[in-house]
């Protein structure tokens, strides 16, 4: 049995009993193979980043639920049925919480005091190659390179709209691993977690294309 996360965008003309109704059901298919419910965020209604079944807004919910494999193709059957979903996306849970937040590693106390007395953190020492830094903030005509100040990121979060958008140029294009200086691992990390905000219409496609 494993924890899965699934991110519904309903119509955003329901009522908050009908939502609750609504994932009741679905949510005693995807547990009725002696799973559970783990947690359920409602996000509420939200602008879409581009319009989806000629809807501009959707009813945003995140749900983290411990289920067997064999009961998902039916839950995901009764989703996909359902003409009140507008889009849903369910994933293998990694660790990312239900909100828009990427996990953080808490600073050393010995880097406080360093950024206290106006020491630069990454003089002498370059690790440009670490995946959980911060990520890089681009400035100047030639796109010279700055490190943002911040704690630094242990696990990205395919909902956390305002990290990723940082890795995104304004045509829609993910920056490239020589430009933002991040491990491997972490570039394809980044990659997919792009390609999920945009399937859930967190991020836009170039040009604000319609899906």
């Amino acid at each position: 049995m494993r924890l899965y996360e699934v991110v519904y965008i309903l119509d955003p003309a329901l009522d908050p009993a009908a939502v609750t109704a609504k994932l009741e059901k679905f949510h005693a298919l995807a547990t009725s193979h002696g799973g559970e419910v783990v947690a359920v965020d409602h996000w509420g209604v939200r602008q879409l980043a581009y319009t989806i079944k000629k809807r501009q807004n959707g009813y945003y919910v995140v749900a983290q639920l411990r289920a067997t494999g064999e009961a998902l193709p039916e839950f995901e059957r009764l989703l996909r049925l359902d003409g009140e979903v507008i889009r849903y996306l369910l994933v293998i849970n990694e660790g990312e919480p239900t909100n828009g937040h990427s996990l953080v590693a808490e600073i050393p106390a010995h880097v406080l005091v360093r950024e206290r007395d106006g020491e630069d953190e990454d003089e002498g020492d370059d690790d440009d190659d670490d995946p959980t830094r911060a990520p890089p903030e681009f400035h100047g005509a030639k796109g010279r390179r700055r490190r943002m100040d911040g704690p630094r990121i242990t696990l990205l979060n395919f909902k956390d709209v305002s990290t990723l958008s940082r890795f995104v140029t304004e045509q829609g294009k993910i920056l490239p691993k020589r430009t933002t200086k991040v491990t491997a691992a972490f570039q394809r990390q980044l990659g997919r977690s792009v390609k999920r905000a945009r399937y859930l219409s967190l991020l836009p496609y170039t040009g604000g294309r319609e899906a």
